[in-house]
């Protein structure tokens, strides 16, 4: 599965920058492919494992927020490796044909 995903702590003011990247810092460690920009982290796996990164990145937010806005949207296709990067492919090479 590909999950993309935002968690935002609230209650801590405007600056949310130091809590997401507590966030980020616990998916990087994961080992699991992703990507984070500047709305989502999406992170590639099996269901149990993307969900336990998804769930310890809000509990990161959470050690430093009284509570989390957490988004998640996903693609589930049992079987499929590296969609995260196929994906994107496939979107340039139909650009590329212009």
């Amino acid at each position: 599965m590909i999950a993309a995903f935002s968690v935002s702590p609230l209650g801590t003011g405007e600056d949310v920058g130091r809590a997401v990247a507590e966030a980020v810092r616990v998916v990087r460690a994961s080992g699991l492919p992703n990507e984070t920009n500047a709305m989502f982290t999406t992170i590639e796996g099996e269901w149990d494992e993307v969900m336990d990164v998804i769930k310890r990145a809000t509990d990161a937010v959470l050690a430093a927020a009284p509570r989390a806005s957490l988004v998640i949207k996903a693609d589930i296709r049992p079987g499929v490796t590296d969609a995260i990067t196929a994906k994107v492919a496939s979107v340039e090479r139909y650009l590329a044909e212009d």
